[in-house]
């Protein structure tokens, strides 16, 4: 099965609000830009190629919204949208790349007026969209191959069609192998403290008839120390130049259990979330999010009131715990620092 995450629909863009599943399927309307901000600020919409879409319908919005007579200041104001949409999730470079795409695809038609701005973003957001979903069944053909023969898939967070365009950067992989008639079995973790493997992941498994087994994520270690699991494939939000990747907080342990374990570790990803601008994680900011998701599950308390809580969103992975990076261009193993250059000049 292939969602369709964010689409647009009589001039708004529509998006599936990620926080009621599993338990309800409700689409959000986003008619302003207000609105497509909030969604990925507040996690209605999530997954780096997802917030890529997401932001490119966006800035097609406030074009379409704005009340500019003059393309200088059209432009000016998608400047200003871009800024506002940027600030919403600084660690996934999808939501940044989208918006200088769209900006540039604006200043290129602006010598024919405002209208030729206002159709051309709305085909530009199209095109990311078609992009998405192409790029994410190319990295499930070249990360299906990886998946030993037995078949046991250990993954973190929820890098599947509802983080993406509709197909999965992580399950793409694992999807595919399933798909060519291939045993697989995946073990998912549930990712606290948003759950979204437990929410999500574990739903879209569910949909697609993948065997799982849902785990918290400290059993992880006890199922590699078992044998039960063959190897890890995980998503990524932003891979700096040296390969060092941002992902979900909770990513980093998993790479080290691995390399504990012996079980090869997959970073499964589009080639706009390397952003060879950062050459190490170190220089990746990571997005610290309201304490309240740690105190707190579904609106409910389960600390005590007035507790101290932290909550980065992300934590890094060091390249050296990397077995190999998946993209839609190839399968790219060290040394990540030539080897994702020379991807620049694969189509």
């Amino acid at each position: 099965m292939e969602l369709r995450t964010v689409w647009w629909e009589e001039e708004s863009v529509r998006l599936i609000d990620q926080r009621k599943l599993p338990h309800t399927f409700e689409v959000v309307h986003c008619t302003e830009l207000a609105h497509v901000a909030h969604a990925i600020r507040s996690m209605q919409v999530r997954g780096a190629p997802a917030i890529g879409c997401t932001a490119a319908y966006g800035m097609a919005l406030a074009a379409r919204q704005s009340s500019a007579a003059n393309p200088e200041t059209l432009l000016a104001d998608l400047q200003q949208a871009k800024a506002t949409l940027d600030a919403q999730r600084p660690t996934a470079v999808n939501l940044a790349w989208a918006t200088a795409r769209m900006v540039r695809r604006a200043e290129a038609v602006a010598v024919e007026g405002v209208n030729a701005i206002k159709t051309a973003l709305l085909a530009e957001a199209e095109a990311i969209y078609a992009e998405d979903l192409a790029m994410c069944h190319a990295i499930g053909d070249h990360g299906a191959p990886l998946i030993p023969p037995r078949g046991h898939v250990l993954t973190h967070c929820n890098a599947g069609g509802l983080a993406t365009a509709g197909y999965g950067t992580a399950l793409a992989p694992i999807r595919t192998a399933f798909a060519q008639g291939r045993p697989i079995h995946v073990f998912v973790d549930e990712t606290r403290p948003f759950l979204q493997g437990a929410r999500l992941t574990a739903w879209e498994l569910l949909q697609a008839g993948i065997p799982q087994t849902l785990i918290t994520d400290n059993m992880a270690a006890f199922m590699m120390q078992r044998g039960l699991v063959d190897c890890i494939i995980v998503g990524a939000d932003r891979i700096a130049a040296n390969g060092d990747v941002a992902n979900k907080i909770g990513t980093y342990g998993l790479a080290v259990l691995a390399r504990y374990h012996n079980i090869p570790f997959y970073v499964a990803a589009p080639y706009s979330t390397i952003d060879l601008a950062t050459a190490s994680g170190a220089e990746i900011p990571i997005e610290e999010r309201d304490p309240a998701e740690v105190t707190h599950i579904a609106g409910i308390a389960i600390a005590p009131h007035g507790v101290n809580a932290a909550h980065p969103a992300f934590d890094v992975t060091p390249h050296e715990l990397v077995t190999a990076i998946i993209t839609e261009r190839g399968v790219v193993r060290p040394p990540f620092l030539d080897a994702l250059r020379q991807l620049a000049s694969k189509p």
